[in-house]
């Protein structure tokens, strides 16, 4: 079968990227690749580990001349993010994710790329198999999880792997090294059901909130961009002020950590209030059109006819509803004053669920901060005294601190400024990395982020730069290279 990716360069790299595509690797369904990273260990030759787990740990020698150099560890995560197009018929179960090459950059046909970390596994994999890389002695430790709470890294037996310098490879733009990352923790909040029954001689309606952006919810947290969730339940309030509504069901959201782009409720209304529902609809069209007419373009408020529902919420559990949707905080919280730029705080309320007996909230909980990650924990449950619900604190993780001597930042700079005449940059990150966890778990190890250019992560219109990804696979040969 003819390969898409088969004349990118380097093409080890996205040789092993295109077979990863191949293989379902949504987070929790990781036992393929996890198999196919220990066959492909056995059949270089490599001594490999898959953990219980199924981390997958493979120990290379280091080159002639580089046998007493320090270790390094490469590290990334197997699993992928998996959100697709609304209309495609897709199943990341089983289906290969439709790679295609457009210009400079590899894209897909309606889903998420699975770069985000893929492209880590890929480059690990080419330098695993080469003959001609010169490099230090070397374990590559793929984890699982990392998307849905960082379970993989949580659960690596720190006895399978030792190291002197780390080299994360999920950092998403080119000339960046990353130093320092938030922490965080999953928020889920339950807000308990009471049923009414839903009565007779009453309209029922989707109103639904789509078409927007969405995005990772700690790279693009700052980018103003719209949450489906929090904007549906601006809508449910603004609507239940001026009519009486009865809701039934709501539901948003794909992942923890991705801005919601879509979210929906099913209401009940009387005949008469028609009209009037429509108006105001058509209204928060035109406000959230104005809102978010550059950070989000395409957002679209509509009423959809459905069938009737036996029951509905009642008037607690709705108001219930309505004041955690309002009050929840959301976005950035708080910058940081010692990184320019740096988001120190946030919070995504990222998945709406309507179960049989409760509603839940997820949200994805960020700070650089312990204390400030405590602080918005507090607030929620704070809302949730008020409302009778319940707060969950799950997949609980570590942030990683700058670290003021680094040997491997500064001969990565070294580095970088050889090869292309400029600087790099030295910055933290707020999205969460498994390095805080991997600093638990290995000690005292030097560390530090990188990465090819990756744009709309988490995102179905994920994609990335093939000439990125050919600098910095050379770039990380070159520095591995120079580590004796």
């Amino acid at each position: 079968m003819t390969r898409v990716l088969a004349n990118l360069q380097p093409e080890s790299v996205f040789k092993h990227f295109e077979e990863l595509t191949k293989i379902p690797r949504g987070s929790g369904n990781e036992k393929e690749v996890s198999d196919f990273l220990v066959e492909f260990a056995k059949d270089n030759g490599l001594e490999v580990i898959q953990e219980d787990c199924l981390n997958v740990i493979i120990k290379k020698p280091g080159t002639e001349g580089y046998e007493n150099a320090p270790t390094v560890i490469l590290q990334g995560h197997m699993d992928m993010v998996c959100a697709k197009r609304e209309d495609l018929d897709f199943d990341f179960t089983k289906d290969s994710i439709p790679v295609v090459v457009d210009g400079d950059m590899i894209k897909t046909e309606g889903t998420t790329l699975g770069g985000d970390n893929g492209i880590a596994v890929a480059m690990a994999m080419a330098i695993l198999e080469s003959d001609d890389i010169p490099h230090p002695p070397l374990v590559a430790l793929f984890t699982v999880a990392e998307e849905t709470g960082m379970d993989g890294v949580l659960n690596l037996n720190p006895e399978h792997i030792s190291g002197d310098i780390l080299i994360n490879i999920d950092s998403e733009e080119e000339g960046v090294i990353l130093t320092s990352c938030a922490g965080g923790v999953n928020n889920i909040v339950h807000l308990p059901i009471e049923w009414n029954e839903a009565g007779e001689n009453k309209l029922t309606y989707k109103l639904a909130i789509k078409g927007l952006l969405g995005g990772h919810s700690g790279i693009e947290i700052d980018k103003n961009r719209g949450n489906a969730i929090k904007l549906l339940g601006r809508i449910l309030d603004g609507i239940s002020r001026e009519i009486d509504i009865n809701i039934a069901n709501v539901n948003g959201g794909e992942k923890m950590n991705a801005i919601p782009k879509m979210a929906e409720a099913i209401i009940l209304i009387k005949a008469e209030k028609e009209e009037e529902l429509k108006a105001l609809v058509n209204k928060y069209q035109e406000v959230f059109s104005n809102e978010f007419a550059t950070a989000d373009p395409d957002i679209k408020v509509y009423l959809e006819d459905v069938e009737g529902v036996e029951k509905v919420f009642n008037t607690t559990t709705q108001k219930g509803l309505i004041s955690i949707l309002r009050l929840l905080p959301n976005g950035v919280q708080t910058m940081s004053a010692d990184v320019e730029g740096l988001v120190e705080s946030s919070n995504n309320i990222g998945v709406l669920t309507t179960e049989k007996d409760e509603i839940v909230f997820s949200s994805a909980v960020r700070s650089s901060v312990k204390s400030l990650k405590h602080e918005i924990n507090e607030r929620v449950q704070a809302i949730c005294d008020l409302v009778g619900a319940k707060m969950e604190l799950v997949s609980d993780y570590p942030e990683w601190q700058y670290k003021v001597d680094s040997p491997i930042r500064d001969l990565m700079a070294k580095v970088y400024e050889d090869m292309y005449g400029e600087e790099a940059k030295i910055e933290a990150i707020h999205a969460g990395l498994e390095c805080g966890f991997l600093k638990e778990k290995l000690g005292d190890i030097d560390m530090v982020s990188i990465g090819p250019n990756l744009y709309d992560v988490h995102t179905p219109d994920e994609h990335l730069s093939v000439s990125s990804t050919k600098r910095v696979f050379e770039f990380l040969c070159e520095v591995l290279q120079r580590i004796k």
